[in-house]
């Protein structure tokens, strides 16, 4: 089969043209479409230099093809059988309609030749093409196959059938398993399949985590979908020991080993795209309890401006990054992206003239061109320790996974006083709590002040379905409890939603996260009041009356009156001020 032919320089006069993005811009895309090949379109919106929308719009107006929006469309599944998965997935299209000997087909790449020329010599028909964004084909194409294809159920019933494990487990010695007849039997055909329609099924659905649980009748499946964990799979306990030593096997785990916590990790391939999953393994009393945490690279390469953020304290964020030394906290609870905000930012900051260094636990994303360092505290090596041997390599960027006590904080403040930028974060409620977690750890006011450039609070909100969302009518007493204005600076009235739920956001009314911020310039009046050591209330009170600092509130509310999501998700992600 042919490979994709890619938009090179048609789509560079247009962008050119269009004025999205600068010459500077353009010769970086170049250099990575030179490096590693692909469409200079899709490297254009992986860099973070454009958005899809933007993408779509450049293509529509410069070559005249129409574009369409898959969030709502139907597939018909007459249209679809005339193009086989293996070509829709590897040209990333979809057969929208057949009129008489015309077929119009929805690509993400609409100059792509070859593509073209295969559907005619395969269909018969003259191709139209049209433009749709590559993310709406991928999801539309995994909804139409994952319906055809045979789900989680039926494979369980297939193990039933061919009796995947036995009944039981013969036990050797009082309290010991026969490893040898478990390991025998989780490479048996029923089980690799069951793991690995699990696992695909995850990545359909987007999950974050897999928890796999023993219980005491079943082994229980859950998704962690949109930050909200749902039950997916119940698996008869008799297939519980052979499911969770083939994924100890993937993990490169120990599977004789019931008794103390195990962390692994395994890739896997799905179409282009490369997920690690981090395993972690935890006794429990009907079992160990496996919990994977799904790493995609892939959402690290759209740059801050395609991770929900508003525009005002995205601009604060991106002028405090810029600073050549310093120090900049990212603060929120577990499970509020502060992690892949920091990747993010050093993904963007990765570059040829900078020595970029990582203190994890444990290294998450694995990132090329970076130095990445694994705490293990059972040997001794600690952040403190970690932190110490890194500013012996002469770093220029620094990304500590968490200041957890005096001395780590000690150390990353001092060195960013020595003219290091570093990254890190703190497990506090609000952006200036952070400024007294720090005096509270006991580090001196006076060094707080001086190495601090931002303190940023961070929360994940869940993003309303654009294929079920509706307007909704929000009570005058609900609204004015909660300190909105249920009319627009316009003087009109409004318009709220919510989502009926639908097969794309399986009936949850949401589909996907956006970050929401709240960011805290330390400047002088600030580094004035945190060396007289001042309480959060007043420096927050201060940043909002004087820096206009829009509180993790205030953004929450902003996306609701946007449209993007529900007042529920902004009463359950933010606390009121």
């Amino acid at each position: 089969m042919k490979g994709n032919r890619p938009i090179t320089k048609n789509l560079t006069d247009l962008f050119v043209n269009s004025k999205l993005i600068t010459e500077k811009q353009l010769d970086k895309a170049r250099e990575v479409h030179k490096a590693k090949g692909g469409n200079l379109g899709k490297i254009l919106v992986e860099q973070g230099m454009i958005s899809q929308k933007d993408l779509m719009m450049v293509l529509s107006e410069g070559l005249n093809i129409p574009p369409i929006s898959l969030s709502r469309y139907k597939v018909d599944e007459k249209v679809m059988e005339l193009i086989p998965e293996y070509m829709a997935r590897q040209y990333l299209l979809l057969p929208i309609s057949k009129i008489g000997k015309i077929l119009t087909v929805a690509m993400a790449d609409p100059l792509n030749i070859f593509a073209i020329d295969d559907i005619k010599v395969l269909t018969k028909y003259e191709v139209k093409p049209i433009i749709a964004a590559e993310n709406e084909i991928q999801e539309t194409l995994d909804l139409y196959y994952s319906k055809k294809g045979k789900g989680l159920k039926e494979v369980l019933k297939d193990m039933e059938k061919e009796g995947a494990a036995k009944d039981e487990i013969s036990l050797v010695g009082e309290d010991e398993l026969d490893i040898s007849e478990i390991e025998e039997e989780s490479k048996k055909p029923p089980i690799v399949k069951m793991v690995d329609l699990v696992i695909l099924e995850a990545l359909k659905r987007r999950a974050s985590d897999i928890h796999v649980e023993p219980c005491e009748k079943d082994l229980r499946i859950r998704y962690r979908i949109d930050g909200n964990l749902e039950e997916v799979l119940r698996i008869p306990r008799k297939s519980q020991n052979a499911i969770l030593a083939r994924l100890k096997i993937m993990s490169r785990l120990n599977i004789t080993e019931s008794r103390i916590p195990q962390d692994g990790r395994f890739r896997v391939r799905a179409g282009e795209r490369e997920i690690d999953f981090r395993v972690s393994v935890l006794p429990t009393s009907h079992g160990g309890k496996i919990v994977m945490r799904t790493l995609d690279k892939a959402d690290l390469s759209v740059g801050l401006a395609n991770l929900g953020f508003l525009p005002e304290p995205l601009k604060v964020f991106e002028e405090g990054i810029k600073s050549p030394y310093g120090m900049i906290l990212v603060t929120g609870p577990t499970g509020s992206g502060k992690s892949t905000t920091l990747y993010s930012i050093i993904n963007q900051l990765n570059t040829k003239e900078r020595n970029i260094m990582t203190i994890e636990d444990p290294v998450e994303y694995q990132l090329g061109g970076i130095t990445q360092m694994q705490v293990l505290p059972d040997i001794g090596l600690t952040f403190a320790d970690g932190l110490k041997a890194v500013l012996r390599q002469s770093p220029d960027v620094i990304m500590i996974g968490e200041i957890r006590d005096f001395e780590t904080a000690d150390i990353a403040i001092k060195a960013a006083l020595t003219g290091q930028l570093i990254f890190s974060t703190l497990h506090t409620n609000d952006a200036a709590g952070a400024l007294t977690r720090l005096v509270d750890m006991g580090i001196e006011p006076f060094l707080i002040a001086s190495s601090l450039v931002l303190s940023v609070a961070q929360r994940l909100c869940r993003r309303l379905c654009s294929g079920c969302k509706k307007p909704y009518d929000i009570p005058k007493s609900v609204l004015d409890r909660n300190g909105i204005s249920p009319v627009g600076p316009d003087g009109k009235k409004r318009i709220f939603y919510t989502g009926e739920g639908c097969t794309k956001c399986n009936n949850t009314g949401y589909f996907g996260r956006m970050g929401t911020l709240e960011i805290l310039r330390i400047d002088d009046a600030v580094k004035e009041m945190i060396v007289s050591r001042a309480m959060t209330k007043e420096i927050k009170e201060y940043a909002v009356k004087k820096q206009g600092m829009k509180t993790l509130r205030d953004n929450a509310i902003s996306k609701l009156i946007m449209g993007s999501t529900t007042l529920e998700e902004v009463l359950r992600i933010t606390a009121e001020e």
